[in-house]
């Protein structure tokens, strides 16, 4: 059971390693801007686990998730306050310095946190862990971008540690919760808050300042699908799964597939190359989630 967590988790992170590549192709052919990308991606994903809530489940979901509203609203918010926070810092501070500052401070978040929780420093294992997988992090980031730096990097940086953070404890609040909801109920409920909260913002403001929300374009509409359907509702079923028997401190390492997965789609279909850092970086990861999966013990229910 612990190594399927993890392994499900680890699967959620390859999904969103898709994002990277997926997104420029969107907004290209579509010419809207990542915002309103996120946004309708967010509402494809709502729209679909609604539909298929509703065959017999719907009102189920409803009786099992309003008990829980609190952690629900939680974490739709804090995961809509994750992704739009992302797609800015990667504006104001580029995708590389993004990548490293948002999903390497969240791990090192979550391990101070139960730190203070448990009133005991972090163990060894934990903090040695956290430290490769960071420096791997850094060395795939680093190595798998040459975009351009960012025009506002202070902000930037910012926005991506708050990205970060709402990150990390998205997967906190989440954990306890998907040991009390099934994956559907929760999956549903929470990316449903998710897209009520990404809606206004991506379609809103874009409206207020006279920018396309919308297009004709079917191949942008089949990257925004693929972006709604996949990466966001199947991937954070996946995680959720995965956090039944994975904790959150682990389920956020194991996630840092995410960029590996993203440089080597770059190596392998847009004939990017992977430099000894890359390699490096990328091993290093695996190696962090490897000790992951040895060391990783049942949460106890909360």
């Amino acid at each position: 059971m612990l190594a399927r967590g993890l392994l499900l988790v680890c699967l959620a992170g390859v999904l969103w390693g898709t994002i990277g590549p997926s997104v420029p192709l969107a907004v290209e052919a579509s010419g809207l801007g990542p915002l309103t990308i996120g946004a309708l991606r967010g509402l494809v994903a709502g729209v679909l686990l609604l539909a298929v809530a509703s065959v017999g489940r719907l009102r189920r979901c409803w009786v099992l998730a309003r008990p829980q509203w609190r952690r629900v609203v939680a974490v739709g918010v804090l995961t809509a306050t994750f992704q739009q926070l992302f797609f800015v810092a990667v504006l104001w501070a580029g995708v590389s310095i993004t990548t490293v500052v948002c999903l390497g401070f969240a791990p090192a978040l979550l391990l101070v946190v139960a730190s203070v929780r448990e009133r005991r420093p972090p163990a060894a294992g934990a903090l040695v862990t956290v430290v490769i997988a960071v420096v791997g992090l850094l060395l795939v980031s680093v190595a798998g971008s040459e975009g351009p730096a960012g025009s506002r990097p202070v902000v930037g940086v910012l926005a991506a540690l708050a990205a970060g953070a709402a990150y990390g404890f998205s997967a906190e609040v989440g954990a306890p919760l998907s040991r009390r909801l099934d994956t559907l109920t929760m999956t549903t409920a929470t990316m449903v808050v998710a897209a009520g909260v990404l809606l206004p913002l991506g379609l809103g403001l874009p409206l207020l300042r006279g920018e396309p929300v919308l297009t004709t374009d079917l191949a942008s509409w089949g990257w925004i699908v693929y972006l709604g359907v996949v990466t966001m509702a199947v991937a954070y079923a996946l995680l959720f799964t995965g956090l039944r028997t994975t904790s959150s401190g682990t389920a956020v390492v194991a996630s840092l597939l995410e960029p590996v997965t993203a440089v080597l789609l770059a190596v392998a279909f847009l004939g990017e190359r992977l430099s000894p850092a890359g390699v490096l970086g990328s091993v290093l990861i695996l190696l962090a989630i490897a000790t992951l999966g040895r060391r990783t013990q049942e949460p106890a229910p909360q």
